[in-house]
């Protein structure tokens, strides 16, 4: 996707996934592109309407949530692109995990019982629901990784303060509990998801996307009991099918390991595994949209007129 530069522009930024514009310092503009990120890596070729399928999620996501917190969403002009409020983000991602499952399970089965300061009772196997959801959040990296950070290093280390902390918990947990409501009425569990978190003046604001395959791992919750007790893989709706497939093929994003390839079909099955978590999510069927760049951009300045 080429650069655009629109009216009162004030910043750009490239992320992992996403082209995010500042407009007259207070209006973003953030389109979802088609890059598939994993390990903190961009993978070499682009997943075919994967910055629809996340777009379309997340305004979805964020409109049913609406009621738990104040959003930085105004309007979803074109389909794989949002406006929104401009906020001051927390250096934070606060993860939140129902199911022993993903980087957690990984550490588990590394002998660790305590992940961000929060501690994991003995006696769990994979895929298993903890008692209540646990938070275990991660620093907001610019470059390079993400890391793990318990809650007394982040208020420690200034990253927010302890009245701030306790807003975003509560947040973060009533916005997990909707999500698996949201996912329950469509057959699906979410087992695990990350929230951001910014501020315009006192004001707390959910940023960026919610719920969507990117930012959460979700299960299939016909047959998860079964497939639990017969200590089976669970069927999931996420992106850790692509990490498995890296993981697979010797690849972690660490120094000197090499990008596996990504032949036709590979993308394919990807991009269809994009469209059937929209798909089960929305209960709509998904409906392909291919705009050009000068459309988009196009769409975007008219909708920056009225806002």
């Amino acid at each position: 996707m080429v650069q655009h530069k629109f009216t009162n522009q004030t910043n750009f930024y490239s992320g992992k996934v996403r082209d995010v514009y500042s407009i007259d310092n207070n209006l973003l503009v953030m389109i979802a592109s088609n890059r598939l990120s994993a390990f903190d890596v961009i993978l070499p070729l682009p997943i075919p309407f994967k910055g629809q399928v996340l777009n379309e999620i997340a305004a979805y996501m964020l409109n049913e949530c609406k009621d738990i917190c104040p959003n930085w969403l105004i309007s979803s002009p074109a389909p794989n692109a949002s406006l929104g409020k401009k906020c001051t983000p927390f250096a934070i991602e606060m993860v939140v995990r129902g199911n022993l499952v993903g980087h957690a399970w990984r550490t588990y089965t590394n002998g660790q019982r305590v992940l961000c300061g929060v501690e994991m009772p003995n006696g769990m196997k994979e895929n298993d629901f903890f008692s209540t959801p646990i938070i275990t959040p991660s620093t907001k990296a610019t470059k390079g990784h993400d890391e793990d950070i318990s809650k007394e290093r982040i208020i420690a280390s200034g990253l927010c303060t302890l009245e701030e902390w306790d807003t975003l918990e509560k947040y973060s947990l009533a916005l997990f509990a909707r999500g698996k409501e949201l996912a329950a009425k469509q057959g699906l569990i979410l087992a695990d998801t990350k929230y951001e978190f910014g501020k315009i003046g006192e004001e707390i604001y959910l940023m960026d996307e919610i719920h969507t395959p990117d930012s959460s791992r979700y299960f299939y919750a016909d047959g998860f009991k079964e497939k639990l007790a017969n200590n089976e893989k669970q069927k999931q709706l996420s992106k850790e099918f692509v990490r498995e497939w890296l993981i697979e093929n010797d690849f972690m994003g660490k120094e000197g390991q090499i990008i596996p390839e990504m032949t036709v079909e590979k993308i394919d099955s990807i991009s269809k595994r994009y469209i059937e978590l929209y798909e089960q999510i929305t209960g709509e069927k998904f409906v392909p949209n291919s705009i050009s760049d000068e459309n988009l951009f196009k769409t975007i300045e008219q909708a920056l007129k009225v806002i």
